[in-house]
């Protein structure tokens, strides 16, 4: 995976709820996003990153599983200048595995936020979903 040369914070948000294990959540973040600074509170954690190999697994996935259409989708319908995001199932990282979710409910425990937000927000988005040709 060759990452492009372009900066980019990486946000990511995530509820506990009463029944989770505040550590266990912290260690599905750091599964999924690792190169990445935790913090938690009472009911939510969020990390950060600035690093895009934090985007690894995904990466990975939108490539291996050809799920581009659907990340292409999320990620222009969730575009406002400079950010855009997108769901992922907190269920399905629970076991090292990336699903996006397309509604925030579809991830019964709540889903794991992810926002990116670059100056040059429409490269990040092609690299994503195209590859490496598009560096």
């Amino acid at each position: 995976m060759k990452v492009p040369n372009v900066s980019c914070k990486i946000e990511m948000f995530c509820s506990i709820n009463p029944s989770e294990n505040p550590e266990k959540i912290k260690k599905v973040i750091l599964n999924i996003f690792p190169h990445s600074t935790i913090k938690t509170e009472s009911f939510s954690i969020s990390a950060q990153s600035k690093d895009l190999n934090s985007l690894e697994k995904i990466y990975e996935t939108v490539h291996s599983k050809q799920t581009q259409r659907i990340y292409r989708r999320n990620l222009e319908n969730n575009l406002e200048n400079n950010t855009t995001w997108f769901y992922l199932n907190k269920q399905a990282a629970f076991v090292e595995k990336i699903a996006i979710c397309e509604e925030a409910d579809e991830s019964p425990l709540g889903p794991i936020k992810v926002v990116l937000t670059s100056s040059r927000i429409d490269r990040i988005i092609d690299w994503i979903v195209f590859g490496n040709d598009m560096i």
